[in-house]
């Protein structure tokens, strides 16, 4: 169940930067190590409903149900093009890209950029079930939470681990004003080309 080619194959997928390990640098450059913390713990609870959708089988009905999967996939669009505009909004900020976020905004927004990414769903819906026994039987629900759990463990550390390198570097990007409002607006594009890559994905 916890096979070597689970934890290597889950490592990889974590460690590619994706809109979560995005947010989650963001937030260790613009507020530092309990920020990324926010950030990091609250990525890891947006994986919890496509687990959860996973186990219960909603999965195979999101994928093949179009018009639900498509409105998961806009509003997730919808909302990385909002935290776009608020972070080149506030390029000029003095300290931080969202000054008005406190640990438990962060954590909610986190939540929300893992929850609204449908491709989650599909690789639960894909990758759990292809390291459960073949004769698990009934006991093939607990494999997969477990699957899961050391997923979300996983991905929980490694998020940390960018957070962490992201905030020690806090101190000279907050020495420079230019360079902060160019962060910024560096991060503001790249969520609005994720957004625009997620509206008109296939």
């Amino acid at each position: 169940m916890l096979s070597v080619p689970f934890l290597v194959t889950a490592l990889v997928v974590v460690l590619l930067p994706g809109t979560g390990v995005l947010y989650t640098i963001s937030c260790g450059l613009l507020g530092g190590r309990r920020a990324a913390l926010a950030a990091a713990f609250g990525c890891t609870l947006g994986i919890v409903p496509h687990l959860a959708a996973s186990v219960l089988g909603l999965a195979a009905l999101l994928h093949a149900g179009g018009v639900a999967y498509q409105a998961i996939r806009i509003a997730g669009a919808l909302y990385l093009g909002y935290l776009a505009w608020s972070m080149w909004r506030n390029a000029d900020a003095p300290v931080t890209g969202l000054p008005t976020v406190g640990a438990g905004g962060r954590v909610v927004r986190a939540i929300a950029i893992n929850l609204l990414n449908p491709k989650l769903t599909v690789f639960f819906f894909a990758f759990l079930p292809q390291f459960v026994a073949a004769d698990a039987g009934a006991a093939a629900t607990r494999q997969m939470v477990i699957l899961g759990l050391a997923f979300m463990a996983m991905t929980f550390v490694v998020f940390v681990g960018y957070g962490v390198c992201a905030s020690a570097a806090r101190q000279r990007i907050l020495a420079a004003p230019g360079v902060l409002r160019w962060f910024k607006r560096g991060f503001a594009a790249v969520f609005a080309a994720l957004g625009v890559r997620l509206a008109v994905a296939d």
